[in-house]
């Protein structure tokens, strides 16, 4: 594993102004370098998925820096954003956010599709990578036809297709029972030491933030530990 800074943000604010001002995050710096795992934990309300949404590049802080693989995320134009984070990013969310009208191959394949590669190479990538996660007997089937732990292994699966640098995973396995969550959080690691790809995981999971090798806590907008 090496030092490489991946995803660093540097005196992170953000403040939502309304008939009262909120500060949501007050000044939060966080490092994550190449293949570590990071668990951030905190009550509802102390800034864990403001955080993620900033880090992700689907928000604009108040202030602050988040620079990802080397480039400072608020300084590009959107669309070059948008490239980046389809090559350098990948989201897990509670709700696996598959698309219901496409196969699970489809549904993989898609961050492939988007950034330009031919249909057949993106299948094949996308067919073996459903086979590591479990799902090879499953890439025709929609996600409806699929129980909550398939349709969310095919939503890691879809987040790794690009071999990202890092996962930013919110509360991964919040709608799974114990067993297959517990399936879920196994694959993760599996996979983080596989392919060296850093994850960041939102969880209230105490088991799940457990198997993590860094645990950070939010309290009221700031990284207290």
């Amino acid at each position: 594993m090496s030092n490489a800074i991946i995803l660093q943000c540097k005196k992170l604010t953000k403040r939502y102004q309304g008939e009262l001002d909120v500060d949501v995050l007050k000044g939060v710096d966080l490092t994550i370098t190449a293949g570590e795992r990071v668990a951030i934990m905190g009550v509802s309300g102390s800034g864990k998925s403001t955080l993620m949404h900033l880090l992700g590049g689907l928000d604009k802080p108040t202030s602050g820096e988040v620079i990802l693989d080397g480039v400072n995320i608020n300084q590009i134009s959107t669309t070059k954003l948008a490239q980046l984070r389809n090559k350098s990013l990948g989201f897990i969310y509670q709700s696996h956010h598959l698309l219901g009208e496409f196969t699970v191959l489809e549904n993989a394949a898609m961050p492939l599709l988007i950034a330009g590669l031919a249909a057949k190479e993106a299948k094949t990538r996308a067919t073996a990578l459903l086979e590591r996660v479990g799902l090879g007997h499953r890439i025709e089937h929609k996600p409806g036809e699929l129980s909550g732990g398939e349709r969310q292994r095919a939503a890691i699966a879809r987040a790794l297709i690009n071999k990202p640098s890092v996962i930013l995973a919110d509360e991964p396995t919040g709608n799974l029972d114990t067993k297959t969550a517990d399936s879920v959080y196994q694959l993760m690691l599996e996979l983080n030491q596989e392919l060296n790809i850093s994850f960041l995981v939102v969880t209230h999971d105490h088991e799940l933030a457990g198997r993590m090798g860094k645990v950070l806590h939010m309290e009221d907008g700031l990284i207290v530990s």
